[in-house]
Parts: structure tokens; sequence; C-alpha cells
């Protein structure tokens, strides 16, 4: 296990060069930055030619990566146009989402996994019917649609939850926005059980455990569906960094100051350094949630051993 987690830390290392390449290219050509530090009236040429010489702007794409991956290394990450350091909007901006997105993650492990295994034990049945429509709904419909569904009846109309969330943006508030960012991948979740379950229904070590006459319960959770889970935990490992890179539009509906909305913001205003900084981190956490989905399979099938 050992050997298999230190190669797989010196894979992430290309791979995380060249992902912060390519958002940084990506990012570098989609506009002037300067521009927009001028707002709608153009900068003159000395005052342009100032700023870039400030944000290292006037030197080549190549110099600029590697400036900013020494800086990187040594927790840098720039600063932003308006002069506050990014690892400051970092540190408000992740703590927020990191929040959301574990309440998103635990709706569609509590909802999305026991609907799933209630429908692939019932396949067929009125209730894997009713589920398999109901997702069928939630996938259809679109995030911004259903957070602003939500926002006006439980916010607006009938004054359950406040309509936008606070600065401190604790638990209790993060609930329907959860639910919002979650509703996707929940019904993926569901699905996706729901399928291994009656897969894996059929196979021999189910049929074995059956005919040794041990309880239903112990069937189904020692042997059924840890084998089951397999799949899941691969698409929640994976949508963990999904979740919090793509909550710009929950966010932007209930007003959290989170990732998303500083990555909107960053967008918007062509602050290179806060979107390149915050991606970064994103990419980070793309690759050591898929490293724990890895080790992850080892727990859930003993007959995965790594070398």
């Amino acid at each position: 296990m050992g050997r298999y987690v230190v190669r797989r830390l010196l894979q992430m290392i290309p791979v995380f060069v060249g992902a912060t390449l390519l958002i940084f290219l990506m990012v570098n050509v989609m506009g002037d930055p300067i521009a927009g530090l001028c707002g709608e009236r153009a900068c003159d040429p000395a005052t342009a030619a100032q700023l870039k010489k400030e944000f290292g702007l006037d030197r080549p794409v190549w110099q600029q990566y590697l400036t900013y991956m020494g800086n990187v290394f040594t927790g840098d990450f720039g600063t932003a146009f308006n002069g506050q350091p990014v690892t400051e909007l970092m540190a408000t901006a992740f703590p927020v989402t990191v929040r959301l997105t574990v309440v998103a993650i635990v709706f569609e492990i509590v909802i999305g996994i026991t609907l799933g295994v209630l429908t692939g034990l019932r396949r067929g049945r009125p209730v894997d019917t009713g589920v398999l429509l109901a997702t069928l709904v939630v996938i259809s419909v679109p995030t911004f649609v259903t957070g602003l569904l939500l926002q006006l009846l439980l916010g607006v109309e009938w004054g359950w939850i406040r309509p936008s969330v606070s600065p401190d943006a604790g638990f209790g508030e993060l609930i329907v926005p959860g639910l919002v960012l979650a509703s996707v991948s929940l019904a993926y979740v569901t699905r996706l059980t729901r399928t291994s379950i009656a897969e894996n229904r059929r196979s021999d070590y189910v049929r074995t455990a059956v005919a040794k006459g041990l309880p239903r319960r112990r069937v189904v959770s020692r042997h059924l569906l840890r084998n089951s889970l397999i799949p899941v935990v691969t698409f929640i490992g994976t949508d963990v960094g999904a979740l919090m890179g793509g909550a710009i539009v929950t966010e932007r509906i209930f007003n959290i100051h989170g990732v998303g909305y500083q990555l909107y913001q960053g967008i918007l205003r062509q602050n290179t350094q806060t979107v390149v900084g915050f991606v970064t981190v994103l990419v980070l956490v793309f690759l050591v949630a898929n490293l724990l989905v890895d080790l992850l399979y080892a727990v859930l099938d003993p007959r995965i051993r790594y070398a």
C-alpha cells in the first residue's frame, strides 16, 4: 500500500503541472486584464505599462508561469488587482464552500444511496418506477431553476428560510443551498446505486450467502452493499471537486461568498491571479479525492490489493 501511495503521489506531479499550465494559458488569453482595471475608459499607455510591470504582465507567458509556480510552492498565490492577497480570499471563501460541499455530499450519501438500495431491491415495482421518474425530472431541470424555485417558495412565499445566506454561512443556512447543489448528483447516485444493487443481486456470492441462511440484513449490508458501492464511491469521490468548483450558480442564487462567487468575480473582472489561484487549489482537491477513492476500493472489496 505504501509503495502504491508514493507512486500515485509522484504521478500527480506531471498531472498537476500540466493542468495548471493549461489553466494559466487559458486564463491569459481571456482578454486584457489591464482593460478591466481601468473600467469603461481605456488606460493611457503610460498607466497601462506601469500596471503591466507592477503585476508582471510585461513578461512572456512562460516566464509568468514559472514565476507563479515558484511562488505557489512557497504558499504565495499572488495578489488580486484590488491589492488583496489571493490567500486571504481563499481563507474566507474555501471554508464556506467546504461546508456547502459537505452538506451536499451528505445528501448524496444518505438520500441517494438509501433510495438506490430500496429501488435496487425492488426493481420493477411501483416504488422503483416512481423513484426513476423523480430522478429523471431532477436531472432534466437545470440547477438554477431548482434553486430559484426553492428560494421563491421556501424563502419568499412561505418564509421558512432566509432568501439569502448570511456572511457567516452556518450549516443550518446551507441545508437548502446544499440540497440544490447536490440535486443532480443525488439523482445520479440513486440511479447508479440502483443499477449496481440490481446487478449484484444475481451474483453467485449473494446466492451463496442466502443459501447459508444468513439474515437478509446481513446479506445486504455485508455482501451486497459493499461490492455495489464501488462505482458509487468513484462517482462521489470525483464529484467532490466538481461540487466545489461548480457551485457558481448555487452561490450566486443564495448570495454565498464562497469559491464559486470568487471565481465568478475573478472571471468577470479578468483577475488572472484570483482565477488561477483558486483553480490551482481545486486541481489539488481533484487529485487528492481520486487518490482517496482508489484507497477506499481496498476497504470495500478485500480482493483488491495494491502492490
